[in-house]
């Protein structure tokens, strides 16, 4: 018995379409800015958003892949590739927050003064363009898209520190406070994107999404009138969203084929709730081999 769903994300390419524009545009309006105002964190930002947006485009192209129908190279279908962008997208941020760390962390010992009007300006343009960008991508579910979300999340946390710093510099000569709070937010970031790594990491791996619902299906399987062994079963994703299921079912009695058409659909009605993408079931007689084994 074979199930097969395919998924739309075509919303989330349309979502990743957005954040991409506008993190490039005011990329530009960053390396700008950064020269008029003398700021050197701005200018740290905007090579910092230079990546995103390479990221981002990264994760544009593979989501728009992910999309393709399954067909003879990939008999599961594309999914897979918005993972893959997931991954290196979480390890571009991961350097990227390492990058600003080492940047940050000699400002302690030798800060320098900017100009705070021109840093205000920006950091407001700079909280919205980028709130609006993680708003839009806030809707979406993928790995992928959660990714490209803390990578627009840490531009945003990283405009309301500037815009702090700029507002506090203007009444004290206290520029310390730029790298002190660059610190703080890099590493809030740092460690909710190391996380979503992990998850990510256990995926390309196949590893059980929910070992609770694997157990629970298992269970459910078992219940079944003319079931009395499940084995060989295996429960996996493909990107985080598309989950794949499948099992060994050995019937108590040999029993026509009638019978084994009525057995699948109550299979199939089982496994309605636990939505999954891909299932295959295989039935096998009393005392059959399991070719597995």
């Amino acid at each position: 018995m074979h199930n097969h769903v395919h998924g739309d994300n075509n919303d989330s390419s349309k979502r990743i379409g957005w954040a991409f524009f506008l993190n490039v545009g005011f990329t530009i309006i960053e390396f700008i800015g950064g020269w008029l105002t003398n700021s050197t964190a701005i200018m740290a930002d905007a090579v910092h958003d230079l990546g995103d947006s390479l990221s981002i485009g990264l994760a544009w192209l593979l989501n728009k892949v992910s999309d393709k129908s399954a067909d003879e190279s990939f008999s599961y279908g594309y999914q897979r590739f918005s993972l893959l962008s997931a991954l290196i997208n979480g390890a571009v941020l991961v350097g990227g927050s390492i990058w600003v760390l080492s940047e940050a962390l000699p400002r302690l010992f030798n800060p320098q003064m900017p100009l705070a009007e021109g840093m205000i300006a920006l950091a407001i343009f700079g909280v919205l363009v980028n709130g609006f960008a993680a708003y839009k991508l806030s809707a979406g579910k993928s790995l992928n898209e959660r990714i490209l979300n803390w990578h627009l999340l840490e531009d945003v946390l990283g405009w309301f520190a500037v815009l702090i710093v700029a507002v506090i510099l203007l009444f004290v000569d206290l520029p310390i406070l730029d790298p002190v709070l660059s610190i703080g937010f890099t590493l809030f970031i740092l460690i909710n994107v190391v996380k979503n790594l992990v998850t990510t990491i256990r995926i390309f791996l196949q590893a059980t999404p929910d070992k609770t619902v694997r157990l629970k299906i298992i269970n459910d399987l078992k219940s079944l009138t003319y079931i009395s062994d499940v084995h060989h079963i295996h429960l996996w994703s493909l990107d985080g969203n598309n989950n794949v299921l499948t099992a060994h079912l050995t019937l108590n009695n040999s029993i026509d084929p009638l019978v084994q058409t009525k057995i699948k659909d109550e299979i199939a009605t089982l496994l309605i709730p636990y939505d999954l993408s891909h299932t295959t079931i295989e039935l096998e007689f009393p005392n059959e081999t399991c070719r597995d084994k």
